[in-house]
């Protein structure tokens, strides 16, 4: 207390110059609502001056002069006067916090008492300062309190009790963040209220209460900030889900018109959506922004709009145009153009329909524009319009299988398409494993049937599943037809390989789609054996007693099935009520893919659900039944010799790069191979443990000995020149070379950041010269391929 005595005059003027800081600073806020600015600006000046005074009452009490007099009884008057007047600020604030956010439509009763209190103080502290009721001073100027001193307490406690039981009452109404600081507000100004009455001479009320009015004003303005981010959340929130519905707007919009381009031609339905996929995953593996594969997504959605301005008729045709229905057709993008150029605030949308058309060579249309003269976005967008035409169901052809798709983007690429954007096409081809992008049924599962109506074999079936490492579940309801019920209404897989995933029945259709059938698996427990090595079936009934079979069949079964494939062996696991049949069977090899058409006899099958686990299974999941295929033979160099069986399947062993070295091998390509990139791949990367995709794995070029080569990862430059020199023939009889075995040798040079790679094979020449993007210190060079052996393989 006597630390207290001796310091708070320094106290007063410290808070004193505090109040009127947080006074200006209230008063220029404009976060607050206009009432409450003002109610919290007086609370704070009355607390300044209230202290302001009481300090002055101590500096001048006990001084004789005339202003010393004066001064005394001024501010001892101001100091009751301020008191009284902080709780009516704090009133009016009260007063506008539950009018606008307390849920009241008038100021409530108590705070309009507790004004009619204050003015009522007013008045008898005036009549008891007059007459000495409250305090007296005496000769020597010094101040002392009156015989009725308590009563000047009466007036501003009840104000408190009014403030307080309002605050009580209502407290779920405020904001959480002043409730703590109003009720100090009202407590802690009355507990210091009682202390003066122990301790005179100390200004225990007044520094409390100025005190809780600078931290009502700081939790105040804490709260503000709070619900004025809040506001200016929801405001961005609000602009956001209005950019979001202007975008969703624009996308409706964008996709019924491509729905409505697309319903013309029967053929293409689809088509717009397919086109501006592929075009936006191009966009992407070039390394561009994404809002320009969103603008290359719309444009590639809209990039036939100007088909609507062609007869339907022409659109149609199922022979061939005559020249003035083909002009017709040739019209199309620049209608096209004149149709989206109104949309100013998306010019590239014209642009692509304009000139998707256009070929690189300059030979395309309507401008015949050539190189890097066509627009960027058109450049892209030529290459997916013309995959999916090639993928696509048309009048006068079904789909084209996508490796021959592959072989006509190569052909084109430097002459109808960007040689870039057509590499990053083929790209997408390679890594397109299960064939997804195509055009595929309106069908929810099994990528082509939903319910098939099997009533002769065969008759009705799905499109294939294709098997991976990746177990693949299936649920399905069969019932067999009632007129037709029999054992052998049951449904059926057919397990085969095509270039289109599809069964075929003619031997015309065979034949041009690479059709392989390894066998027929009923769920009966019946096999058929066609190219197949073996299949082994493992039957187990579920039920106990005797069953009828048909009868069973005819109320409907629920079958779970999980099919896996591992190398050159697939199993699958039939489930139902009734019986549990496991089938294994060996492929001819492992490098034909293994699909699963689902088809039967006088039965129904609906209610179909696929899916696919992310998870791999061991190489030892399936018990192998046939001994594994292996064509590797001939001598073993310093180098383990290694089967490649699919598209980067497996490598040799990573060698470290020197700056000068030879790596030599046999190599064959595998009896399944049929296409030019079926041979031998070098791969120039890094990583930690020095193999192939390991921890850190860098990929800086993978050059294929048929002349292609992919950047893989973007941390090299690669620049290859491909010569055919007189020894080359033709690219069947490259094929026939690889096919029989070749001796091969290839010489790299390194000097720091530069790699060149030079071979020559069966006529082609390669040199590729490959520029790290950074100082690495160990390269390392690996063989893989495509469909091929490589035997032989030294280093030196």
């Amino acid at each position: 207390m006597e630390f207290l005595r001796q310091h708070q005059l320094s106290i007063m003027l410290f808070l004193c110059g505090t109040c009127t800081v947080l006074a200006i600073l209230s008063f220029f806020t404009s976060s607050m609502p206009k009432k409450r600015r003002r109610a919290l600006t007086l609370l704070e000046v009355y607390a300044a001056l209230l202290l302001f005074m009481d300090r002055f009452a101590y500096l001048f009490r006990g001084d004789p002069s005339t202003l010393g007099w004066w001064m005394v009884r001024i501010s001892n008057f101001s100091v009751y006067l301020f008191s009284i007047c902080i709780l009516h600020a704090f009133t009016l604030y009260l007063c506008d916090l539950f009018t606008n956010e307390g849920g009241f439509k008038t100021i409530p009763r108590r705070l309009k008492i507790a004004e009619v209190i204050f003015g009522v103080s007013i008045i008898f502290l005036i009549l008891g300062t007059v007459s000495g009721l409250y305090y007296t001073f005496d000769e020597m100027n010094r101040y002392h309190r009156g015989t009725g001193f308590l009563m000047s307490y009466a007036g501003p406690v009840i104000m408190i009790l009014l403030q307080l039981s309002m605050i009580l009452q209502y407290y779920k109404r405020i904001a959480r963040n002043i409730r703590i600081p109003l009720l100090f507000f009202s407590l802690i100004p009355a507990c210091a209220t009682l202390l003066q009455l122990f301790f005179y001479g100390i200004s225990f009320q007044n520094i409390a209460s100025v005190g809780m009015a600078a931290l009502l004003y700081i939790f105040v303005l804490v709260d503000m900030n709070k619900r004025v981010n809040q506001v200016n959340r929801l405001e961005v929130q609000y602009l956001k889900d209005e950019q979001n519905n202007i975008m969703t707007l624009f996308n409706q919009t964008a996709m019924a018109l491509a729905n409505a381009i697309d319903a013309k031609d029967v053929y293409t339905h689809g088509h717009s959506m397919r086109v501006a996929e592929y075009a936006r995953k191009i966009a992407e593996a070039a390394g561009k922004d994404e809002k320009y594969c969103i603008d290359i997504y719309y444009a590639g959605l809209l990039h036939d709009v100007g088909k609507i301005g062609v007869p339907v008729s022409i659109i149609n045709k199922t022979g061939k145009l005559s020249e003035d229905e083909f002009a017709e057709i040739k019209k199309h993008p620049v209608i096209g153009k004149q149709i989206l150029s109104s949309i100013t605030k998306s010019p590239y949308l014209s642009i692509a329909a304009k000139s998707h058309h256009e070929r690189y060579d300059g030979r395309g249309y309507p401008e015949g524009l050539k190189g890097e003269d066509i627009p960027e976005i058109a450049r892209i967008i030529s290459v997916a319009d013309s995959y999916d035409a090639m993928t696509s169901k048309r009048s006068y052809r079904d789909p084209i299988p996508q490796q021959k798709v592959r072989e006509e983007i190569v052909k084109g690429t430097g002459t109808q398409f960007d040689p870039v954007f057509a590499k990053i096409m083929i790209h997408l081809i390679d890594l397109d494993t299960e064939y997804s992008m195509k055009e595929h049924e309106e069908v929810t599962e099994l990528s082509g049937k939903n319910i098939l109506h099997c009533r002769e074999y065969r008759e009705d079936k799905s499109e294939g599943i294709l098997l991976n490492e990746s177990i693949t579940k299936m649920r399905l309801h069969y019932i067999c037809d009632e007129e037709n019920a029999g054992l052998d209404s049951v449904p059926s897989f057919v397990v085969f390989d095509s270039l289109d995933s599809r069964i075929h029945e003619t031997e015309s259709k065979r034949k041009d789609l690479l059709y392989l059938e390894y066998g027929t698996i009923r769920f009966d427990g019946k096999t058929e054996c066609v190219a197949a090595r073996d299949i082994k079936v493992e039957f187990e009934k579920n039920s106990s007693g005797a069953v009828d079979f048909v009868e069973e069949y005819k109320k409907g079964i629920d079958y779970d099935i999980e099919a896996v494939r591992v190398k050159d062996h697939m199993m699958l696991k039939l489930s139902s009520p009734l019986s549990t049949v496991k089938f294994i069977m060996a492929l001819p090899d492992c490098s034909h893919y293994c699909y699963l058409g689902l088809t039967g006899l006088h039965c129904t099958i609906s209610d179909v659900e696929v899916h696919k686990s992310e998870n791999v299974v061991p190489a030892d999941y399936i018990p192998r039944i046939a001994p594994e295929l292996n064509y590797i033979s001939g001598p073993e160099g310093n180098i383990p010799s290694i089967q490649i069986d699919d598209w980067c399947s497996a490598f040799t062993e990573g060698v470290i790069v020197t700056e000068r070295m030879s790596i030599s091998f046999h190599t064959m390509s595998l009896p399944t191979a049929r296409l030019i990139w079926h041979c031998p791949y070098i791969v120039l990367y890094y990583s930690a443990d020095k193999q192939v995709r390991g921890p850190g794995y860098k990929e800086f070029a993978l050059i294929r000995l048929d002349g292609e080569h992919w950047e893989s990862d973007g941390h090299a430059t690669n620049n290859m020149i491909i010569n055919k020199t007189d020894d080359f023939e033709d690219w069947e009889t490259w094929k026939k070379v690889n096919k029989a075995g070749m001796d091969c040798k290839v010489s790299i040079h390194r000097e720091s950041r530069r790699i060149t790679v030079i071979t020559e094979n069966a006529g082609i020449q390669i040199r590729s010269v490959t520029v790290l993007q950074e100082d690495i210190p160990d390269i390392y060079v690996a063989l893989t391929g495509d469909q091929c052996v490589l035997t032989n393989i030294r280093i030196s």
